[in-house]
């Protein structure tokens, strides 16, 4: 494995990302369809599939052996062992808001789940690096070594997470008791919560009914900087669900003690 070549490439589908997706932020007219039947909102916009494209255009001229696993464009099988995992726009309600909390998740995973990951958030300009021995955050203040915040008490905690209707009502009103534990709690900040914790900014991160291409890119950035993600019962989850991340073992502990119990 050439991770130099793996890395100067992860940053080149970020570039090719930037270049697609920001002509269409805050862009007038732009529409989106609802992927799902049931009247539950699941947008997508003709901005998600344009930075699948470009992200997948840079792959097949640079890595076309790896495998693919895009949100919008489903898998590609490949014969290398690696398999990149694409979220285009993580945060798609937030994009047609206009609110800067999406971004671009880009991981590359073996066998073993994530191996390094990207998270970018092309109108800030804000890029969160991790694995391969690197953890940093590039972007208009420069660059900086990634960092969490470590252990502390939960009751002294920063939680996060996008929607406050977590999951189903068992994963919700476990979620909500954590909440109450807590220092205090943000909302809707989508991917770019992964990214504060991996800065040292909050503590913890909840969700629930997450896919592949929604957690691999922050457990790289996340366990780089120090961090721990697993499931709602301790165990690995780069194949999406429940996702705890925290910044430190003691309120990853205090945080799962309450959701393992969660039907």
């Amino acid at each position: 494995m050439d991770q130099n070549e793996i890395i100067r490439t992860a940053h080149a589908l970020a570039d090719a990302a930037r270049g697609a997706v920001l002509p269409f932020f805050r862009s007038m007219g732009l529409t989106a369809d609802d992927k799902r039947p049931d009247g539950t909102f699941d947008p997508v916009t003709e901005a998600d599939r344009a930075v699948e494209r470009a992200m997948r255009g840079v792959l097949a001229v640079r890595r076309p052996q790896d495998g693919i696993l895009g949100e919008e464009f489903g898998q590609k099988a490949g014969s290398s062992g690696l398999t990149w995992v694409l979220d285009p726009i993580d945060g798609t309600r937030a994009f047609l808001a206009g609110a800067p909390t999406w971004g671009v998740l880009i991981a590359v995973s073996d066998r073993a789940g994530p191996i390094y990951g990207l998270i970018d958030q092309p109108y800030i300009g804000e890029r969160f690096e991790g694995g391969f021995g690197r953890a940093r955050v590039l972007g208009p203040m420069g660059e900086h070594v990634l960092a969490v915040r470590g252990d502390r008490a939960l009751d002294q905690a920063i939680l996060s997470t996008t929607f406050p209707e977590v999951g189903s009502p068992s994963e919700g009103a476990a979620f909500a008791e954590v909440a109450r534990k807590v220092k205090f709690a943000r909302y809707g900040l989508d991917c770019y919560a992964y990214s504060l914790l991996a800065a040292g900014q909050i503590d913890l991160v909840i969700e629930a009914g997450l896919a592949a291409y929604d957690i691999q890119a922050p457990i790289a950035v996340i366990e780089a900087a120090g961090g721990i993600v697993t499931d709602w019962q301790g165990g690995p989850v780069h194949l999406g669900g429940r996702v705890v991340a925290a910044a430190g073992r003691q309120q990853h502990e205090a945080a799962l003690e309450i959701l393992s119990r969660a039907g």
